[in-house]
């Protein structure tokens, strides 16, 4: 969210940001604050319907008012907050994920003027970071999920017997893996790619058999590891290329070094070994 406000400030030109995410039903809580000059705005609960955020929230599309304190197209529950920031032009924009508001993010200016379609659209642009973020979040906490309800880390896929799940579910949390690891140089929030990638790497070494030694630790670069994800989902260099957002040649590059550091001579024993090592689920 944070980062989203910032990137709006440096969109619109506008001095003051603020925003939160859903907290309960159909009521946002602010929660980041940025160019402020008080607290009257922080923790501020907006309920679907009142005010300007309110409004964005109930109708799901962005809102923008010249002069915030006098407009008739709006209620006035949380003037006091806004009067004690000296805020006049505001635009609201909703945090749409799947056709559901889970948040708003504000942009203002302490002077009552209008506020035109490039800081609209600038707004815009900023809601769709935190929107990407929350899909992804959304994403992880699935993934999980299932792979708790599949048994965690029991046996590998097809390796045996025991506990844990079988191999249909082992490809879906590889499809996925290999999904998430090309989402992850996409997302521009630094702590919720990190997280992204701690994630990729549980579900990688899920599938290692309990107290069963893994092959010698492989140091492979991240890029590696995202273009062995994809070659472990059958896809082709070319696929692979556009999945990531990279050239062909520059994944044949990859695969390449990543064979040699894994002592592989064919694309399949490059993920079979990468599996025993931990890197790939």
């Amino acid at each position: 969210m944070r980062a989203a406000l910032l990137r709006l400030r440096r969109g619109t030109g506008l001095p003051v940001a603020f925003g939160g995410l859903l907290d309960g039903p159909r009521q946002v809580r602010i929660g980041e604050l940025v160019g402020t000059g008080t607290r009257a705005l922080h923790g501020l609960a907006i309920s679907s319907g009142n005010g300007l955020g309110g409004k964005a929230v109930a109708l799901s599309r962005p809102c923008a008012v010249t002069d915030y304190h006098v407009s008739r197209h709006i209620s006035h529950e949380y003037d006091a907050a806004v009067a004690a920031e000296g805020l006049r032009s505001v635009l609201a924009v909703p945090v749409v994920v799947r056709r559901r508001v889970r948040g708003v993010l504000y942009g203002a200016l302490r002077a009552a003027q209008p506020l035109g379609d490039r800081t609209l659209s600038a707004a815009v642009a900023a809601a769709r970071d935190v929107e990407q973020a929350l899909v992804v979040r959304d994403e992880v906490r699935s993934l999980l999920a299932a792979v708790a309800e599949s048994g965690g880390g029991g046996d590998r896929a097809g390796a045996g017997s025991g506990p844990g799940p079988g191999a249909g579910a082992w490809e879906q949390v590889r499809e996925a893996h290999g999904a998430l690891r090309a989402l992850a140089p996409r997302v521009t929030d630094a702590s919720l790619r990190a997280e992204l990638l701690a994630v990729c790497g549980r579900l990688a070494s899920a599938t290692l058999v309990p107290d069963h030694p893994r092959d010698r630790p492989v140091a492979l670069a991240p890029r590696e590891v995202d273009v062995l994800s994809c070659v472990a989902g059958g896809v082709t260099n070319a696929a692979a290329a556009e999945r990531l957002g990279l050239r062909p040649e520059t994944v044949k590059g990859y695969l390449r070094s990543a064979m040699r550091k894994l002592g592989a001579h064919t694309r399949l024993e490059a993920v079979v070994a990468a599996r025993r090592a931990g890197l790939l689920p």
